[in-house]
């Protein structure tokens, strides 16, 4: 470990000390935000929340911009380059959910907050933390509320920002609730796909083969379990959600399935999505039931290697913080960085439980850790300890 790295890590104490001090203001970014409904495709009052918090902070360039993202900018001391640190504006939830924030002695639980409301709420208190920590980067600091991110949103927002940036990013940190020692450098392939089984009303029921919606997809189902998979490269195709049916002495005339391909080969799952739509389209013809395959999302693999000084630097943070790395590929706005070839990670901040659930709940006092490590993360990258160069 080299001499500078270590004087930051002697460092780390004291950030997640003092980052503990402005634990009010965090909880109260933490629960506004949780209690704003977002789910994909509806995050304008989310992003008008951030970007509010951005302009009271007076960071430079507050704005949204044609995707829905919400941008504020804290300047470096130099400027010559730019981090961008993001999270996702989007959950799963919808608005009839309840969002009502609880807050107890030692966690705060609701619908999303994990996903990903406490890595906005680090992102809204961030400038705070650096101004009382007396850190002024060198950097530009390029903070993020990434829209349409979850489910059919396709990581729409950051892939947006990339592609239309007016400003190169140099390394980005994309910022989880869960879980504290989450380390992502890498994205695997993947292919996210709904299949649906319709039965028309003109069903000719005595064909042979003829059946409702349900008999046909379980069909399909059974077939794609006996796909062959290779145990190398790495390769999984998960059933998701299947829906189907209204009552009793009704024949059911449409399904859903929704699934995910996910492999270490991007050609490999290009070739099981072709070959899972080629399965709709034979059950289709003998059935008679209209079948259609949509694609929600993909990503491709790719990312920086194990030993990048990036990924290396994330995980001396984490063990010097007591810590034990969780090394695992993500699919997250992490996979926009890689398709745009900038070294980028993924870290999570707490631990928690029931997550994905509407009772999701988080524990406090590993915030403050999880805290620590961006800032560590932060001021590595801003003093060029993570640059391969």
């Amino acid at each position: 470990m080299n001499r500078d790295l270590s004087r930051l890590i002697d460092e780390l104490p004291d950030f997640q000390e003092k980052a503990r001090g402005l634990s009010e203001i965090l909880l109260s970014n933490l629960v506004m935000l949780s209690e704003i409904p977002a789910p994909t495709f509806g995050e304008d009052r989310r992003m008008a929340f951030l970007t509010e918090r951005f302009n009271e902070y007076e960071l430079l360039n507050c704005s949204t911009d044609e995707a829905g993202n919400a941008l504020g900018i804290i300047p470096g001391a130099v400027g010559n380059r730019n981090i961008l640190v993001v999270a996702h504006l989007d959950t799963i939830f919808s608005e009839e959910i309840d969002h009502t924030v609880t807050i107890e002695p030692n966690t705060v639980s609701g619908a999303g907050i994990g996903d990903d409301s406490l890595g906005l709420a680090a992102i809204a208190t961030l400038p705070i933390v650096l101004k009382h920590l007396q850190i002024e980067p060198n950097a530009n600091i390029v903070l993020m509320g990434s829209a349409r991110s979850l489910g059919r949103g396709d990581l729409e927002g950051i892939r947006f920002f990339l592609k239309n940036r007016g400003i190169p990013i140099d390394t980005g940190i994309c910022v989880e609730g869960v879980k504290l020692g989450r380390l992502s450098a890498s994205s695997i392939g993947m292919l996210r796909a709904e299949m649906e089984y319709a039965v028309p009303e003109e069903y000719d029921w005595t064909r042979f083969g003829a059946s409702g919606a349900i008999l046909s997809l379980n069909d399909a189902i059974n077939r794609i379990l006996e796909i062959p998979l290779p145990r190398r490269p790495q390769t999984s195709i998960v059933l998701n959600r299947l829906e189907s049916g209204a009552a009793f002495n009704t024949i059911p005339r449409q399904a859903e399935l929704q699934l995910e391909i996910r492999s270490e080969s991007g050609e490999l799952v290009r070739k099981l999505g072709e070959q899972i739509q080629d399965i709709g389209a034979e059950i289709s013809s003998k059935t008679g039931s209209e079948v259609t395959f949509t694609v929600l999302a993909r990503r491709e693999p790719g990312g920086i290697p194990f030993a990048h000084p990036l990924a290396s630097t994330a995980r001396d943070i984490l063990k010097a913080l007591g810590v034990r790395p969780r090394i695992s590929p993500s699919t997250s706005e992490l996979s926009a960085f890689i398709d745009h070839g900038i070294p980028a990670v993924t870290i999570g901040l707490t631990e928690g439980e029931n997550h994905s659930s509407p009772e999701e709940r988080l524990e406090i006092a590993p915030i403050f850790v999880g805290i620590a490590q961006l800032l560590g993360l932060l001021r590595a990258i801003d003093g060029g300890l993570t640059s391969e160069s």
